[in-house]
């Protein structure tokens, strides 16, 4: 049983389906990840990244947060130092050069500067979650939403690549998308339907699949995997209720030409409490 913030996810074939990998073939093809873009709002790019690369820096998180009591598996949140957890995380972690230098592999930089045919900048914001085994109800999984109700004051051209730090099966976690959405959202943009101020859609994923008439796709996402999508697909995350207790890690960065107007208010260092 899959669920989201306790919703139950229905699995019949008319709501959850598959997210579909971008064949090796297209890989180098610029224009073909272009139309994927426009048709699905997303790429799915299986063994994008170097294992060895994301499965060193989840150590380095674990590492540096055990003082707090965070642990790969296991645990809750009565372990949990938090005072100890928001000062590593937000002081240490997040504007740290471990973290600066994940996100700007050449691997990352180099397919984003190629794909959007420019330099390329990235938001200094740059988020980092950890969900653990019963870490569950309203406000614990992320909510549906599109990037863009937060990056307003910017380029709808942002692309963000979400990226599982270590494997994220569907049970531990993993991020889906609504099979779609980036259709009808940029029939409302178009017609002036903005939500200000920046909020989620909702918590409820079945009754907005019911709603559009439309499946929630996902995968079992491996260590290596990443998504590409743009600022108008709406995605959210499922709890993690993985039998075997182990903790969810990922990070979600945005990257866009540097051409393209800046949203100066993601150009700051992360923190949960800086309203955004």
């Amino acid at each position: 049983m899959l669920t989201s913030n306790g919703y139950v996810l229905s699995q019949r074939p008319e709501r959850f389906g598959s997210l579909q990998p971008v064949p090796d073939g297209e890989r180098a093809d610029r224009s073909a990840l272009w139309q994927r873009l426009d048709d699905d709002g997303y790429l799915y790019l299986p063994g994008f990244l170097d294992r060895q690369v994301v499965e060193d820096f989840r150590r380095y998180y674990f590492d540096r947060l055990a003082p707090a009591g965070l642990t790969e598996t296991g645990g809750s949140k009565d372990d949990l130092d938090q005072s100890t957890l928001r000062r590593v995380l937000f002081r240490e972690i997040v504007p740290g050069r471990a973290y600066d230098d994940f996100c700007r592999q050449p691997k990352i930089v180099d397919f984003f500067g190629w794909l959007l045919a420019d330099d390329v900048h990235l938001h200094r914001r740059k988020i980092l979650r950890h969900t653990r085994p019963g870490d569950t109800g309203i406000g614990q999984a992320t909510q549906a939403h599109y990037d863009l109700l937060y990056l307003r004051e910017g380029t709808a051209q942002v692309l963000t690549i979400w990226i599982p730090v270590g494997d994220c099966p569907v049970e531990r976690g993993s991020l889906i998308y609504l099979e779609g959405s980036h259709r009808w959202v940029q029939a409302e943009e178009a017609a002036g339907r903005l939500q200000r101020p920046a909020a989620s859609i909702t918590a409820d994923l079945p009754g907005l699949a019911d709603d559009h008439d439309a499946r929630w796709l996902a995968t079992d996402f491996r260590c290596g995997d990443v998504m590409v999508h743009t600022s108008q697909i709406v995605h959210a995350a499922l709890d993690n209720v993985d039998p075997d207790r182990v903790t969810r890690l990922s990070t979600d960065i945005r990257y866009q030409r540097v051409s393209d107007r800046i949203d100066a208010r993601w150009q700051h260092d992360w923190h949960d409490r800086d309203g955004l």
